[in-house]
Order: structure tokens, then C-alpha cells, then sequence
């Protein structure tokens, strides 16, 4: 039982506190949290993996809600911390009674697989037909109670008001002869014949997932998605993915169904290192050549006299987008492009982009703008005429307008012009059914203050939660947050149950990875390192490519056992395989799922080793970023490539050694995360690294590693039976 708040000097906070006593740390962050929220300021919090950051932020931000009648929306990016919200959650109820809602979008929780349009379309028919048979019945019980009067002997005036309760009556139910067959949702029909008081018991008896809402509605044949959002009012805590705060249009309708203006709400972020690239997701816009010559099919078929100036100007963008992506594939690149969209360059920095260039040439009319307006006007009348078709029964589905879409984006396209935040992009793909390449235009916004920043100065606070935060003045700049709290926390276990080298194997540049002095340096040492290794080793790598290179080169040498984790395969079942074993080394790319968000407690991994500097590939988008960093903040290489780099690799690093009672031994296996880095410029690394880190680094040559993991793994005792020979 958690100590409560009534003992002289015990915070109120700890009363949401679930266990018994709080991490070494915790309770300093915690502390910290309640001084910021109290005054209104955000919080930006670093600790390291495992750490229970997660409770550091949200008991004392649920005390504050409590104490101030606002509610506590925790957010993530990554499924597994997800289900660890619930569980914290469902622990803090145990201790002090909570109402939360685990919030999940509609797609996953529909149970007649409509998209949103359509579900709106339907929800709002149903609703209109439950209110007129809600009439009906009033009406009729009304009629019934006058014509029973009538027979005691009532007067004319009950005569008459049974009249004209007769003939309203008469109309209701000849309006709802009229909607019979227009489409309704069964499901939410049904939510709207009950009170919802059974389902409000029910979801506020525990702390219930997204999946046993939907399981619970299936059973009593109603709408669980519906039921959620009108359950969210006023609660406690509400858990939820990224988008319902980061897209903007979302964002609005998640704090009506909250019942709470935005001052009234603190927002928790996880893994809020990712923050920045989500918001950047959140903020495009894209319109592909299917949406345009849908639209143009669609303006074909309408007799409205705003049909043809909207023609004329889509027409001229697909053309002017088919030029663009033409003339912008170099020799032989067009044989290249598969199933995923393949960028191209079409900034210009002395002009306007080779798109919008492309589209002046093709356009002859009254004016881009003009006839843009003009489609978008028509565009939203045509979708009005599809939603009443639906809702009406003429329709079996609720048609989109494909006008209304590709008419929106040339808008936004024209206006964006000179936004330096916003960046033109244009892309192909090759259609895997026809073979058929085809393009698209999307407008990349680079710098997600743009997004995130309207939201934290909106809200009462922030908490942003990381193990890879810092340096905090880097993300105080990108996110837009004002004059942040900042608390970091280093790994507070015993220092002499984990080592962490840096090995001083050549750099593993780009340019050198097919170099046979480079790959044997590299495949010694891991091979190395899986045999002193009292367990399982986890090894990271800049790309997937890499990871079966040396997959393959060291399970040609040793007798661990090896797995690979591939591109477009479900990691999940690999990790539970590998977990399983005691003798085993995954090879995985530091950019895929298994590199952050992921546990490998105690045994299921004693060692992480993260080969080369995992830069990312420097395409057209991160060169956007980098570019737009250097106009904002000076410095473009540092913010939008390096430090993001090394957050990757301090993740990587943090999946090992969880709790107090573990130990293992972490590797950087390339000369820039050494010492002598520092005499390689812009190549070396270590001084990226927070200096409590940087301290713990231990350079050792290559040949050398062995020797040191068998130092450290005997000290620990934790060979069984005979020790390896170093």
C-alpha cells in the first residue's frame, strides 16, 4: 500500500502512487512535476530506461487534475508503452479511485468497417430517425392520455388539442415513412434506445482497453466507439496515441469530447524525443494524379457552371505534375521505382519550385488562384449533395469528393509559396497491379513548431518524457515550448553492474562499408563480444543491409545461435524467440521497431552493441529539415541530423539493464564514439553524448574487448560452470 497523504511532510501526489515506494530519483522528478504544474510550466524530463518515468509524470499531474478539475491526457507513439499506461493505470486505481478512458481512433474500433466520412454520414441520419421516433412515441402516448379524457367526458378543448395531437402526429410518421430505408447505423441506433448508465458502470469499474470496449458493444450489439467518446467528459485521465493531440483538426474535436477547454487540460508525452517527426506527419498534405483524374472524372459528370474553370485548373496541375516527375528522373532512375513512393527534387533556392514553374506554363485561364477557389467552392457543394445522398438512401455508400480534395491542396499549394517551412516535394511510385508510374505533390512541413507549438502554449502544461531528451535547449527550439522545467536522471543503478566500451574499430563511413579491413575488424568484434557474453547481445546497425551483412559473417564463425530481423517481417515473434533463448545474437537495424519502445529485461539480453554512427539517409526530406534548422536556429547539421543520431543510439543502448538487480555491458563499436574522436571534426560523436555518459565510456582497442568482458562478467560470477577463454 502506498504511503497516503495524511503523514506531516508526505506530498499529496503520493496518494495516485501505486507501489510502495518510488525509484531512486523518482520522487525528486516528481516533486519537480507538481512545482511546474502548479505554476503552469512544462516540463521537459529525461531519465534513463526503466526509471518509471511514466509514474514520475503522471501522479503528481492526475493530484493536480484532481485538485483543479482538469483532466490528464497521456500520449505515445509506441504500442508496448501503451499497454504499460494501462498498467500503471490499473495499479493507480487500486489506490485511489480514477474514471479513465483508453482512447483508440474509430478505424480499429468500427464494427461495420465504414470509413470516417461515411460513419458520420450514418451517425447522423440514425440520429435524426431516433429523434422522430422518439416523437412518434411522445406523440402517440400523448394522443392516447387526450383520447382518454375524451371518453370521461372531456370538453371541446380536449377535442381539439387531440386534433392537432392527431395531425402532428400524422406528420411525424409520414416523415418517417419518407426515411425508411435511408441508411442508418444499427450499432449506434441501439446506443441512442439505452441510457448508457450500464456501459458508464462497466467502463469505470476497472481501467478497460480499446479492445474490451469493442468486445462489450459486440456483445450488446452497440457502437463502442460512440459510447467512448461520450464517456470522456470530464474524466480523470484519458490515454491516447499521438494524433488525437498532434493533428490539429483531431485535436479540436478531442477536447470537446473531453468537455474541457484546452487551459484545462496537461498533456503527458512519451518517447518525446519523437515528437518532432510525428508532428511533421501530422502536418502534410499530399495529392496523388488518382485524386486528380477522380476529380476531373467527377467535374465531367456535374452541369454546374463552376465545371469547367475547375477543370481547367486540375487539369493543368496533372499535367504540370506528370512534366515535373518526367523531367526530374534521371537515366535509368525511372527502372528503379517500386511500390513505395520515391522522392524527387524540385526546390529551387533562387525560385519557385520546378512544380508550381511547370504549372504556369501549362495554365492558360483567368487566374491559378481564381479557378483554384472556384474548385474548391464547387468541390464542397458537390460533397454536401453526397452526404444528403447517403443519408437519404440514394447511395449505399457515402461518395467522397475528390474535387473538394485535389481543389483544397492547390490552394494550399499556391499559398504556401515562399513558406520556407513548407517544403514542395513531388514523388513516384510504380503501381504494383498495372506497372504504371504515377505521381504525387506534398507539401513537407519541416519544422514542427509549426505544429506543436499552438498546443503547448494552448493547454495548462506539459510533460515531455524521454530517455534521450537532451540536449533540452535543442528541443525547448523545435517543439516551441516557453521557458520549460528541466530535470534529467541518470541510470541511479550500481554503476558496477554495467561497462560500457567504446571500441575503437575503424569508422564505418558509408564509403567504407565494403572495405575487408573494416569488415573483419567489425565481425572480430562481434564475434568476440557473442562469445564472452554470458547471454544474449543485441546488435544494431545503420541499415537493414548492414545488419545481414555481419548477420551473415558471424554465424559463419561462431556457435551462437543468430537471428535477423528483416524489413516488412513482424519483429515481435522474433524478440519472444530471441528472449527465449540464452545463447543468442539478433541482428536488427537501429532504425527499425526493436531499437526504442522495446524491453529486454534481466536475462533476455546481458549485452547491446550499436555498430557504426547510424546517420540516417541524407534524402530530400531530411535535407529539408536540415536546411530549415539552419535558417531557424543556425546550426542545421547539428539539430536535424547529429543529435537526433545520437538519441537513436542512446536508445539502442538503453534496451539493456532495466532494473536495479540487472547487469550487462553495452557496446559502441566505431572509432568516433572514442576519445580520439575529437581530433575527426565534424565525424567524431562523443562530444554529442551528455557528459554523465560521455564519463562512462571506457575506450578499448578491438582486441582488447575480450578481455574486458571477461573481466567484468567474472566479477559478477555470471558464467555458469567454466568461463570462456578470452
Amino acid at each position: 500500500m502506498a504511503e497516503q497523504s495524511s503523514g506531516v511532510g508526505t506530498p499529496d501526489y503520493l496518494r495516485f502512487f501505486p507501489y510502495d515506494q518510488p525509484y531512486p530519483n523518482q520522487r525528486e522528478a516528481m516533486d519537480a512535476v507538481a512545482g511546474a504544474l502548479t505554476a503552469g510550466r512544462d516540463v521537459l524530463l529525461e531519465g534513463a530506461p526503466g526509471t518509471g518515468k511514466t509514474l514520475s509524470a503522471l501522479v503528481p499531474a492526475l493530484e493536480h487534475a484532481r485538485a483543479e478539475d482538469r483532466t490528464v491526457v497521456i500520449t505515445t507513439n509506441v504500442h508496448q508503452q501503451m499497454r504499460q499506461f494501462v498498467a500503471d493505470a490499473r495499479a493507480i486505481t487500486r489506490e485511489e479511485s480514477i474514471r479513465a478512458v483508453v482512447f483508440r481512433g474509430k478505424s480499429s474500433m468500427c464494427h461495420i468497417d465504414v470509413d470516417y466520412r461515411e460513419c458520420q454520414a450514418l451517425r447522423d441520419a440514425t440520429r435524426t430517425v431516433a429523434e422522430r421516433e422518439r416523437e412518434r412515441d411522445e406523440l402517440r402516448a400523448r394522443a392516447d392520455d387526450l383520447l382518454a379524457a375524451i371518453g370521461e367526458g372531456g370538453g371541446d378543448d380536449v377535442a381539439e388539442a387531440y386534433e392537432a395531437v392527431s395531425d402532428e402526429l400524422d406528420a411525424v410518421e409520414d416523415e418517417l415513412d419518407e426515411m425508411d430505408g435511408e441508411n442508418v447505423c444499427e450499432h449506434y441506433r441501439e446506443n441512442l434506445r439505452r441510457s448508457g448508465e450500464a456501459f458508464l458502470r462497466w467502463l469505470f469499474d476497472d481501467v478497460r482497453t480499446p479492445d474490451d470496449v469493442y468486445e462489450w458493444a459486440e456483445r450488446e450489439g452497440c457502437c463502442g466507439y460512440e459510447l467512448l467518446k461520450e464517456s470522456m467528459e470530464g474524466v480523470d485521465l484519458v490515454v491516447c496515441n499521438y494524433h488525437h493531440l498532434l493533428d490539429p483538426t483531431i485535436r479540436e474535436q478531442f477536447f470537446r469530447w473531453l468537455g474541457r477547454e484546452p487551459e484545462d487540460v496537461v498533456t503527458v508525452f512519451d518517447e518525446a524525443h519523437n515528437v518532432a517527426g510525428a508532428a511533421r506527419e501530422h502536418a502534410g498534405t499530399t495529392l496523388t494524379e488518382r485524386t486528380l483524374e477522380s476529380a476531373l472524372g467527377e467535374l465531367a459528370e456535374t452541369d454546374d457552371p463552376r465545371a469547367d474553370p475547375a477543370a481547367n485548373v486540375l487539369e493543368a496541375f496533372l499535367a504540370a505534375l506528370r512534366r515535373t516527375w518526367e523531367d526530374a528522373l534521371a537515366f535509368g532512375e525511372r527502372e528503379q521505382v517500386g511500390d513505395d513512393w520515391h522522392d524527387l527534387s524540385v526546390a529551387n533556392d533562387d525560385r519557385r519550385d520546378d512544380l508550381t514553374l511547370a504549372l504556369l506554363a501549362e495554365y492558360e485561364g483567368r487566374g491559378i488562384t481564381q479557378e483554384a477557389e472556384t474548385a474548391l467552392r464547387l468541390g464542397r457543394s458537390l460533397d454536401e449533395e453526397y452526404g444528403e445522398a447517403f443519408a437519404n438512401g440514394e447511395t449505399t455508400t457515402r461518395q467522397e469528393c475528390q474535387t473538394l480534395r485535389a481543389a483544397a491542396f492547390v490552394v494550399e499549394w499556391m499559398d504556401a509559396g515562399g513558406d520556407p517551412s513548407r517544403h514542395p516535394l513531388v514523388a513516384v511510385r510504380r503501381d504494383a497491379g498495372t506497372g504504371e508510374t504515377y505521381g504525387r505533390a506534398e507539401l513537407f512541413t519541416a519544422v514542427p513548431r509549426e505544429v506543436t507549438a499552438d498546443l503547448f502554449d494552448r493547454v495548462h502544461a506539459s510533460v515531455l518524457m524521454s530517455a534521450t531528451l537532451r540536449p533540452f535547449d535543442v528541443t525547448e527550439d523545435v517543439l516551441g515550448l516557453s521557458s520549460p522545467v528541466t530535470r534529467s536522471f541518470g541510470l541511479p543503478y550500481p554503476p558496477e553492474r554495467r561497462r560500457t566500451y567504446a571500441v575503437e574499430t575503424p569508422a564505418l563511413f558509408a564509403s567504407r562499408r565494403e572495405d575487408p579491413e573494416v569488415q573483419d575488424a567489425v565481425t572480430r568484434t562481434l564475434v568476440d563480444a557473442a562469445r564472452l557474453t554470458p547471454g544474449n547481445l543485441l546488435a544494431f546497425f545503420p541499415s537493414y543491409a548492414e545488419a545481414a551483412r555481419y548477420h551473415r559473417r558471424v554465424a559463419a564463425e561462431t556457435d551462437a545461435t543468430t537471428y535477423l530481423d528483416e524489413p516488412g517481417v513482424r519483429a515481435e515473434g522474433l524478440r519472444e524467440r530471441f528472449a527465449a533463448g540464452d545463447d543468442g545474437v539478433l541482428f536488427t537495424s537501429l532504425w527499425g521497431t526493436l531499437g526504442e519502445g522495446v524491453s529486454f529485461d534481466g536475462d533476455d539480453a546481458r549485452g547491446v552493441a550499436v555498430v557504426g554512427v547510424p546517420y540516417p539517409h541524407l534524402d530530400e526530406r531530411t535535407e529539408a529539415v536540415q536546411a530549415a534548422y539552419s535558417r531557424e536556429y543556425g546550426d542545421g547539421w547539428t539539430y536535424a541530423v547529429e543529435i537526433p543520431t545520437v538519441r537513436k543510439t542512446r536508445q539502442a543502448l538503453g534496451r539493456v539493464i532495466r532494473s536495479p538487480d540487472d547487469f550487462g555491458v553495452r557496446l559502441l563499436v566505431d572509432e568516433r564514439y572514442t576519445r580520439e574522436s575529437r581530433n575527426m571534426g565534424e565525424y567524431g560523436v562523443r562530444g554529442t553524448f551528455p557528459a554523465a555518459e560521455r564519463d562512462e565510456l571506457v575506450d578499448v582497442a578491438p582486441e582488447k574487448l575480450r578481455y574486458g568482458l571477461f573481466n567484468f562478467f567474472s566479477d559478477l560470477e555470471a558464467y555458469d560452470g567454466d568461463p570462456p577463454t578470452p
